[in-house]
């Protein structure tokens, strides 16, 4: 697994990124509540997965740590292009591999053009062109 990091579930500002139930999510909103005479703070985060989509949302205590990834961005070059995947190869490491092409770059992502992409925990995500 790659690197993460704790935070406050009181940390988790939407934009942030957190693990939950092992895949990486972007929070999308965060709610506390005011603590009562004995007990603490809860904090209602909403998130969705980076890789599939998919809404999660966790009720925890404010003072609960929560796992938050961190993520590397890098550059490649797009070698081939065979229907939604593209073969790139990282501009430092000269390795190859593949990525999934997200739905808004299909129609910009040509043979040749840059793109950036993170690695986060063992997947990695192409994010947009490197010139955008």
């Amino acid at each position: 697994m790659g690197e993460i990091k704790l935070i406050d579930a009181t940390g988790a500002k939407p934009g942030r990124y957190v693990i939950f139930d092992g895949q990486a999510c972007v929070v999308k909103n965060l709610d506390i509540s005011r603590p009562g005479k004995h007990g603490h703070a809860k904090c209602r985060i909403e998130a969705v997965s980076i890789t599939g989509g998919k809404k999660i949302v966790k009720v925890l205590p404010g003072h609960d740590h929560i796992e938050s990834p961190v993520i590397e961005k890098r550059k490649a070059q797009v070698v081939s292009i065979d229907d939604d995947t593209a073969n790139v190869m990282d501009l430092e490491s000269y390795e190859t591999f593949d990525l999934a092409i997200p739905a808004d770059l299909k129609a910009k992502v040509k043979e040749g053009s840059n793109v950036m992409y993170w690695t986060v925990l063992e997947d990695k995500v192409m994010k947009q062109l490197a010139g955008d």
